[in-house]
């Protein structure tokens, strides 16, 4: 029988060495599934912070922490992905993949009614939506990660662990400056055809807004930034994503006031984005500014700051 000792878990009262061996391979498969899951999710938020945290803001997140909460979420999931896939470390880990899962079970099921049906791919390769498919992989999920972490050694080794954390919090911290630097400095093409004419992007200020016709938020955002009292130099020019026969229709409802490229591949390929609404602000063809946030008066404040609305 285990013996209890001060600051265990009750996990801790479950030694490996008791276990069945088969019990003890399953928890390794299991810590690998959960490993790669969290891995990659981790790692895949800290090399696209700002796209994430975008998408974070679409899950209802308040503007003001959807970087730092990313960046954080981000070296979470990160460590708790590695130490589960290490023996020592596996209970340590499955207790973070156990509470992060929980924590957003929670979450959206308490914002449930406003979520429905909104994009929650937090692990690459996984497309999922909000609705009761989520609540289910999730729930797959903690038991993957619980029945890992129970089948496993007590863990040890705190100031290791805490060397993982480190170097996982310095790696993000890099990842994030490449990722403030490339979004400022890109050189746009020089032109591109829109409404059947040549656009030119290589003079004056212009701003370049990414769109799906068919996305709700996209279409608030243009209405939003149609009432914008705009710089009299200011052009503005509209590329949709997809569904391009309605782009006509996306201006007239919404009643934004700008040219219509359908040559969205050409510019995508130099400013890099996940999903619309995305905004780029040029300035003699050279990028000065990426408006990824589109709600809670941006970006307006963003676009105040550059001078270009009165």
């Amino acid at each position: 029988m285990a013996q209890y000792r001060p600051g265990a878990s009750v996990l801790d009262l479950v030694p490996s060495a008791e276990l069945p061996a088969w019990k003890v391979w399953i928890s390794h498969v299991l810590a690998f599934a959960v490993a790669v899951l969290f891995l990659t999710a981790g790692v895949w938020k800290i090399a696209n912070p700002y796209q994430w945290s975008t998408m974070l803001e679409q899950l209802q997140v308040w503007h003001a922490v959807s970087l730092p909460f990313t960046l954080g979420l981000s070296i979470v999931e990160t460590v708790a992905g590695a130490m589960i896939l290490v023996p020592r470390f596996r209970r340590w880990g499955a207790w973070l993949v156990v509470a992060l899962l929980v924590i957003f079970m929670i979450y959206v099921g308490w914002n449930y009614s406003t979520l429905v049906g909104k994009d929650c791919s937090c692990f690459p390769w996984v497309k999922r939506t909000v609705g009761p498919g989520f609540f289910i992989g999730d729930a797959a999920m903690l038991a993957m990660a619980g029945l890992a972490g129970w089948w496993a050694q007590p863990s040890s080794g705190l100031r290791n662990a805490l060397v993982i954390l480190g170097s996982v919090a310095v790696f993000a911290g890099v990842m994030f400056g490449v990722a403030t630097v490339q979004q400022t400095g890109a050189r746009a093409p020089q032109s591109v055809i829109a409404d059947g004419q040549p656009f030119a992007l290589g003079e004056g200020r212009v701003l370049v807004y990414f769109y799906d016709p068919m996305c709700m938020h996209c279409d608030q955002a243009a209405r939003a930034m149609s009432k914008y009292a705009w710089k009299s130099d200011v052009r503005i020019i509209v590329a949709p994503t997809k569904d391009q026969q309605f782009a006509a229709a996306f201006l007239r409802d919404t009643g934004l006031r700008a040219a219509t490229t359908l040559e969205h591949e050409k510019l995508r390929a130099v400013f890099e984005f996940q999903d619309p609404p995305y905004g780029v602000a040029l300035q003699d063809g050279r990028q000065v500014a990426s408006l990824r946030t589109f709600n809670a008066g941006e970006p307006l404040g963003e676009l105040r700051k550059l001078g270009w609305i009165e």
